[in-house]
């Protein structure tokens, strides 16, 4: 079906409407500094193959080494500089063509079981000529930033400090010392080190230097390292062994770290590949015609009696030479980086050690740069870049918050991203006629006598909020293996009256109750719950109540407040859908767990009621997953159709935030999406063309900023909600913004990133920066404004409990094929011939709960 969407313009940038002019402004620090660059040098690249395979903690050592030893006849007596992968880069041209020149090279010491001699084959790739980013950034150039220079900026700013730090994406990091480790539990620790990217600007060439923070596993004995993976207590006798599950979970954790060997005078370092299912005790081998066992053999020749030979071996890589090491002689080897989720224990002591008040993260980045030596740094002088050690100034400016509307005609206005609805009524309250209190403690921990008297004060706290609530028709305590028949008995009391509410009071702590009562209530019975931990309910607080009712209303659909200056927005006089989209991809060790996505869309005339609409696609066989939502045009035609039934008019506006893409993927994602969103329009009508302006929101970006005038911060030090940035730091060629539309609680606020990819409707700088901000007011669990608008926030939420509803399925899926395939190995087996469709079909909302904001 043919579609209106202008492929041909869609291939330029959006051209920047002006800069925006209303607000106070404001002087700032950006976290930025200037670069400068001879741009009448050509880099000359080259790509490299190692042979035989070199691990990867191994190549810049290595090829380090191959510079220093051919550093006269080959390199010309220059200094490349290496990418860490397969790419070196020379500012001489190299007396090597497009058929590679094989050299080898010898490390001095053997490190690892591996080879210690290498050949390295080098051949010519390309040349990059950096005078056309200096054309481009200074406006005589035409066409997009040529990628390949800020590449070789990225390669040689890091090449030097990359000698002295361990690397790890474009982060660098050193190993804490003394008092400045900091222990994160379940045997990691916290480094600290820079993040550095360069980046064109409206100023031309600066460097983004941020603080950046990752968890490293602690250097420590294996058996340590098991202690607290399997929350061991105390010593370990000599026949302690493991059972499976422990030996599996520990084997999970283990798997590809490096360990080094203490029973040798070379520490040398393996790969863990697994642990053996035999212990040291029942693996034996032939030794000289003889058959020895592990602890055998290690007192033979190493003199060494193993103290736990009923543990299992760590077999290491090369997995096909059937090595075998006891678990008691192997160390973790310092400087791995933790690639797996971080536990809750992790987490909370990540912030609590990362969380710094501006003034000092401003200071520690400045210190940062200092210990980068830039000034002294060789390569950087051969490449002809020089970097400033003075953070830059920016002008931003500071917006007015909208005005909040609540119920007879009472409003409030935000204080610095912050604002009292004491004394006022929700705008749109709902009624709770028939509702349930289940309590998952045992009596003696959860009282019937407090569970009263919680019911009573959120019926009073309702009353004020403009609520009516009546006492619950049905309170019971029960396990969590009664919930579905606990559901059908409330359905039954219930009776044609139907459920408002089911309200659950959980244990401490509890994570197995919560997926299991979104999936049976919502999911199969389009019931509405909240769940509260038993430590809120006593004694009942009323602002905690107050907070809990925001959410209840808004889930029964009820509206809390609007934010009535944003009707006052030209494009609002005309109706508007506003849409907000996210696309969260499974975690590293998920398998081929399949991505999951969300739309929603404003379904009234204030955008502040949202419907639901949840994707899912599979990824391939590499496990590469489409940043695209393949099921946008289905998605986007429902959401419209949902949007005329609430409203009863078609859309005319169309502004769509999309969350979960990075820069690299916005041309092929907008391209892919915005043609989706046309031919939906079009399928539900022939000549229906509502105009697009498709907004791509981040936060995953290492811009900081900071005021230059203490007085101008907010109570926590940093700059104010409301604050926009659209010169200097931002792009010279694109539509984009920086808003800092939260107020600071601890640390350092992130400031969102938007990038606008298609404006079909003309926004001035202004309109989009005020509709952004203002959207940021009506999200409804809180009384504050939010780092992102409320529907991208919404989209977020949808695809955390669509991926709940997943887990909760208890697919398990293979690791080793396609997501269209459900493995069995533990999980529920598949239905024989099962699509991704029907998989979709089994953990989606209730139809009639996808018009509810259930998950708020």
């Amino acid at each position: 079906m043919a579609t209106t969407f202008d492929r041909t313009m869609a291939q330029k940038a959006v051209v920047r409407p002006g800069f925006g002019k209303e607000g106070r402004p404001i002087d700032l620090f950006a976290n930025f500094y200037r670069m400068k660059f001879n741009p009448r040098i050509t880099v000359y690249h080259y790509d490299i193959e190692i042979e035989p395979k070199c691990p990867k903690f191994l190549k810049r050592k290595l090829i380090h080494k191959f510079a220093q030893d051919n550093k006269k006849n080959l390199f010309q007596n220059g200094l490349p500089v290496y990418d860490g992968n397969k790419n070196v880069y020379s500012s001489i041209k190299l007396p090597v063509g497009n058929e590679a020149t094989a050299v080898e090279v010898e490390l001095p010491e053997q490190v690892d079981s591996r080879a210690k001699k290498f050949t390295i084959k080098i051949k010519f790739a390309a040349s990059i000529d950096m005078s056309c980013l200096e054309q481009v950034l200074r406006g005589s150039g035409y066409g997009d930033i040529p990628q390949e220079t800020l590449v070789v900026a990225d390669i040689v700013i890091r090449h030097f400090p990359s000698m002295r730090y361990t690397v790890a994406g474009r982060s660098m990091y050193q190993r804490p010392e003394g008092n400045k480790r900091v222990t994160l539990g379940e045997a990691t620790e916290l480094w600290t080190g820079i993040y550095t990217s360069a980046r064109p600007s409206n100023w031309g060439l600066v460097l983004n230097v941020d603080e950046s923070h990752t968890a490293f596993y602690e250097e420590q004995p294996v058996l340590d390292f098991m202690a607290k993976q399997l929350n061991m207590r105390g010593p370990i006798n000599a026949n302690f062994s493991l059972r499976d599950s422990d030996r599996m979970i520990l084997e999970k954790h283990l798997k590809y770290l490096r360990v080094s060997v203490k029973h040798q005078a070379q520490k040398r370092q393996y790969r863990v590949e697994k642990l053996t299912t035999k212990t040291a005790s029942q693996i034996s081998f032939d030794v000289n015609g003889k058959k020895m066992s592990i602890g055998q053999y290690f007192k033979q020749q190493y003199s060494y009696t193993l103290k736990y030979p009923n543990l299992p071996c760590i077999w290491v890589s090369p997995k096909e030479k059937n090595t075998f090491i006891p678990m008691e002689v192997c160390d973790i080897v310092a400087g791995q980086r933790c690639m797996r989720k971080l536990t809750d224990n992790e987490t909370r002591n990540m912030i609590r050690a990362t969380a710094k008040k501006p003034p000092i993260r401003k200071q520690g980045t400045d210190e940062q740069i200092r210990n980068m030596q830039y000034p002294g740094d060789p390569y950087l002088k051969q490449f002809g870049f020089e970097v400033d050690t003075s953070m830059v100034q920016v002008k931003g400016r500071v917006i007015q918050p909208p005005k909040l509307g609540y119920a007879n005609n009472q409003s409030s206005t935000a204080q610095n991203g912050v604002w009292d609805n004491k004394g006022k009524q929700f705008f749109r309250p709902t009624n709770i006629k028939n509702w349930a209190v289940l309590m998952f403690p045992p009596q003696n921990q959860c009282q019937s006598g407090d569970v009263k008297a919680f019911c009573d004060m959120m019926i009073k706290v309702g009353r004020d909020n403009g609520m009516q609530i009546a006492q619950p028709c049905y309170v019971k305590y029960l396990r969590e293996n009664e919930i579905q028949s606990v559901c059908n008995e409330i359905k039954a009391k219930a009776g044609n009256n139907g459920i408002d509410l089911v309200y659950c009071i959980l244990p401490r702590n509890s994570t197995s109750c919560y997926p299991r009562i979104k999936h049976v209530f919502e999911n199969q019975n389009a019931i509405s719950t909240q769940c509260m931990e038993m430590r809120n309910l006593k004694p009942p607080k009323p602002q905690t109540i107050g907070n809990i009712l925001q959410k209840i209303n808004t889930k029964i659909g009820g509206v809390n407040n609007i934010a009535t200056d944003m009707m006052n927005i030209p494009i609002f006089k005309t109706p508007c859908i506003i849409m907000g989209a996210d696309n969260a991809h499974p975690a590293q060790g998920e398998g081929s767990r399949p991505s999951v996505s969300a739309l929603v869309g404003s379904v009234d005339k204030f955008a502040c009621r949202y419907a639901t609409q949840i994707g899912i696609q599979k990824t391939d066989g590499k496990k590469v997953h489409s940043p695209v939502i393949e099921s946008l045009q289905a998605m986007v035609k429902n959401m419209l159709i949902k949007f005329y039934q609430s409203v009863r008019v078609k859309p005319q506006r169309i502004i769509f935030y999309r969350d979960g893409i990075s820069e690299g993927q916005f041309h092929h994602v907008m391209m892919y999406e915005v043609d989706a969103i046309k031919k939906a329009c079009m399928e539900l009508e022939k000549g229906y063309n509502p105009t697009v302006t498709y907004v791509v929101c981040q936060k995953r970006h290492h811009t900081r900023l900071f005021v230059q005038n203490p007085r101008d911060g907010d109570r926590s030090g940093n700059v104010p909600a409301g604050t926009v940035v659209d010169q200097g730091v931002t792009s010279t060629t694109d539509f984009d913004f920086y808003l800092n539309s939260h107020a600071g609680i601890q640390g350092t606020n992130k400031p969102a990133k938007y990038h606008v990819l298609v404006d079909e409707n003309r926004f001035p700088a202004d309109a989009i920066y005020k509709l952004t901000y203002h959207l940021c007011h009506v999200y409804a669990r809180c009384t504050r404004s939010v780092s992102i608008p409320a529907p991208t926030y919404y989209a977020h939420l949808a695809t955390d409990r669509a991926r709940a509803h997943l887990s909760n399925a208890k697919y398990n899926f293979d690791s080793s094929d396609g997501a269209s395939s459900v493995g069995t190995g533990g999980g529920r087996p598949p239905k024989p011939g099962q699509s991704i469709e029907e998989i979709l079909r089994d953990i989606s909302p209730h139809d009639a709960t996808k018009n509810k904001m259930y998950w708020i």
